[in-house]
């Protein structure tokens, strides 16, 4: 059974935490899917994706060879079986997702009122529903555990 971290993004941008937590996740080594709400968005996370200290294996949703990506980029289900699920401007993940996988991340905007109050929401269905759950600050500049809920089933 997986975990939900609830990532509250406050000093670097979506681009740069989640370089750092694909690369992360990738040295496990885990597929991962990176769940968007729109195409606009993952647009711009494809192009960040081949910038910085290097290239990270990645592809868009939709081609022939999604199953084999190591990160896919998607709006929806994950054809390429992964083991990790992030979820980024407040895609939706549900307690048998976070069942299923290793690890489900959600980065969420901290500046952003409505993006703060939807992952309360989320903690609060995802933990209500038995998942297990950690949420991380980054407020002092490093990221601390600030909050903890065990899985219940």
């Amino acid at each position: 059974m997986g975990e939900a971290y609830f990532y509250q993004l406050t000093r670097q941008p979506l681009e740069v935490t989640l370089r750092v937590l694909l690369e992360k996740s990738l040295a496990q080594p885990w597929r991962v899917a990176v769940r968007g709400r729109t195409d606009e968005t993952l647009g711009r996370l494809d192009a960040q994706l081949w910038l910085g200290d290097g290239f990270l294996p990645h592809g868009r949703a939709g081609g022939a060879y999604d199953a084999d990506q190591p990160v896919l980029l998607t709006t929806g289900p994950a054809p390429n079986a992964p083991d990790c699920l992030v979820s980024v401007e407040g895609a939706d993940v549900t307690a048998d997702e976070v069942a299923a996988h290793a690890r489900v991340m959600i980065l969420f905007d901290g500046h952003d009122p409505g993006a703060v109050e939807a992952a309360r929401a989320q903690w609060r269905t995802l933990t209500g529903a038995g998942a297990a759950a950690k949420y991380w600050s980054e407020e002092t500049g490093s990221w601390k555990m600030k909050a903890e809920s065990a899985a219940r089933g």
